[in-house]
Parts: C-alpha cells; structure tokens; sequence
C-alpha cells in the first residue's frame, strides 16, 4: 500500500527554514523533513524506525507499515477522510518539529536571502 499526498504551504515553510539553517538545498531540506515527520509517526503507531517513502516535487509516497496502515484505515472510517488526507494532517502535525527558534546560523555563513 502506498498513499501519495501534496504538503501544504505550512510544511513547505518549515522545509524552507530547515534548509537556511542547515545551509542546504530545499528539496534536500523538504525530503529530510518529510522523513521526520514520517518517522515520528510510524514510531508513534509502530514504534518502527525506518519508512520508506519517495518525495518528488512537493508530493511525498509514503508505504506505511501494516500498523499504521491499519490505524490510518480505522481513523478514515471514523472520520470519512481518505487515508492519505489522514495522514497529511499527521505529517503537517511534525512540520515545525526540530526547528528550534533559538538556533542561529553559523558565524561563517552567507546572509539569508532576504
């Protein structure tokens, strides 16, 4: 099973300000988040700690473990919601984590793009 979903603005802002403060590419940024986020997840429902999962543009495929898979399939049938929505929402729960405000850029980088 695989469910495919496009991130929000919210989650691409996240992804954008990851990418500033570790001086990287955004689409490395954007895959590196969505892999938190995933992991945060599937650890939650099946304390797994890999995922596996492709990102391309602003789309993320996810395969979710038969753990969460069921979860996603019980909470869609409580909430009418198809899966990959459900799972969206879960992943734009994460976007902001390890994006500690207080963190500054190193003292030998550029200056954002501002």
């Amino acid at each position: 099973m695989s469910l495919t979903f496009d991130v929000d603005e919210r989650f691409a802002q996240a992804a954008e300000d990851w990418a500033e403060r570790q001086l990287m590419d955004e689409e490395d940024a954007l895959e590196i988040k969505a892999e938190q986020s995933l992991l945060e997840i599937e650890h939650l429902v099946s304390e797994s700690h890999e995922v596996e999962f492709e990102v391309d543009g602003r789309t993320i495929t996810h395969h979710p473990t038969a753990d969460l898979s069921a979860f996603l399939e019980s909470r869609a049938e409580e909430t009418g919601l198809a899966e990959s929505e459900l799972l969206k929402l879960y992943v734009d729960l994460f976007a902001r984590a390890f994006l500690d405000d207080d963190t500054e850029r190193p003292p030998n980088a550029a200056p954002p793009d501002d």
